[in-house]
């Protein structure tokens, strides 16, 4: 008797609670699972969270947000894990963000000499800078063209004029070894050592992509090696009247490689005159295969020689910090040879832009004035 009581007290129990089970769980939720997933994750991520009050407060992701927005530009919002009453619990904390110590910028050569502080009409970026009507050999414009400054690659030039004029053979096969490799500047090559290349592909890279390892390689399989090449160079700069010119290697790596722009120009118009020089300097792209390895593109390092409007005879790049950017470039414009020198030029593109603006006033004055504090011919 006493279990029969028992289980008619439990089934009143089950019965009093069922209204309360059924309105606590929507009718047709089961049958719908997106909408279960849905209410879960609002119920994961609300908008907002009411108290206990009554009172709407913002949720922790949104008031982390809000805490981030009040930060000035000197902070950043640090995520921190505490332990309150035994309890842990995630705080943000505003932090100073540290101090960035400012790198100062680099000062070439010209820098260091002042001649940034010169000012020219045309308001050029290069520190030294000449133009020269080749076939009339007037100075149209000048800009510190005396000064002897580190050249870099435009040193490849003159390294081309050795090669080109000391007749070796340039079908002879030559290979880079450890002593071409830059320990100098730890420049990149895509020339590994035990690369195997004909002296006139050795040439072509060196000239075109500014390939240094090809530059030393040419030079230190000269007859008598780099020492021998490096006097060749010094000789020929004089023989072409150069006075303010000195070479310590082949390939312009060394800051100790100067020229001043007027030198330069010398150098230039005898380097226009050997049409392989020529051809090197304005090539846009070249692939050579390097003695069975994978095949190599390179790609001109003055990015004019892909522009139709230009007409380029022979041109050079360089770059190292002390020389800045350089570009030594013979280009006809309206119809007459026109020879440009541009030395310790900031920037990558500025270099450029100064071709681009000695071409643009050249254009809108057929017959300029010489804007040269002190102008006179030059004999090439």
């Amino acid at each position: 008797m006493l279990k029969a009581a028992l289980g008619i007290f439990l089934s009143l129990l089950i019965v009093s609670h069922l209204p309360y089970a059924q309105a606590a769980e929507p009718t047709g939720t089961s049958a719908h699972p997106k909408t279960k997933k849905a209410a879960r994750h609002a119920k994961r991520k609300p908008a907002s969270v009411v108290s206990r009050r009554g009172v709407s407060r913002p949720t922790k992701k949104k008031a982390r947000a809000v805490r981030a927005a009040s930060l000035n530009p000197h902070e950043k919002l640090v995520r921190k894990v505490v332990v309150v009453h035994g309890k842990r619990r995630v705080v943000y904390q505003r932090q100073a963000r540290p101090a960035i110590p400012a790198v100062p910028p680099v000062m070439t050569a010209g820098d260091l000499a002042g001649l940034n502080m010169t000012r020219d009409a045309l308001a050029l970026a290069s520190n030294a800078a000449l133009v020269i009507d080749e076939s009339t050999s007037q100075v149209l414009f000048e800009k510190n063209a005396n000064i002897a400054l580190p050249i870099a690659s435009i040193t490849k030039l003159m390294t081309g004029m050795v090669v080109v004029e000391s007749h070796q053979d340039m079908d002879e096969i030559i290979e880079v070894t450890d002593e071409d490799v830059d320990r100098l500047r730890f420049s990149s090559s895509r020339l590994r050592v035990g690369s195997r290349l004909t002296r006139a592909k050795m040439l072509h890279i060196a000239l075109m992509s500014s390939e240094n390892r090809a530059a030393s390689a040419l030079g230190r399989n000269y007859p008598g090696g780099l020492p021998a090449f490096v006097a060749a160079m010094n000789a020929k700069a004089r023989e072409l009247g150069m006075t303010s010119t000195h070479y310590v290697d082949s390939t312009g790596l060394s800051s100790q490689n100067v020229a001043s722009a007027r030198d330069l120009a010398k150098l230039l118009m005898a380097a226009s005159r050997h049409p392989i020089l020529c051809q090197y300097t304005t090539d846009t792209k070249y692939v050579v295969q390097p003695g069975g390895r994978r095949s190599l593109q390179y790609s001109n390092s003055n990015r004019l020689v892909n522009n139709p409007d230009w007409e380029i005879g022979i041109q050079k790049t360089g770059f190292i910090n002390e020389a800045g950017h350089c570009l030594v470039m013979q280009a006809n414009i309206d119809g007459r040879p026109v020879v440009m020198i541009f030395l310790d030029s900031k920037g990558k593109y500025s270099r450029i832009a100064d071709a681009r603006r000695i071409r643009k006033w050249l254009e809108k004055n057929p017959r300029p004035q010489s804007i040269a504090a002190n102008p006179h011919r030059i004999e090439g």
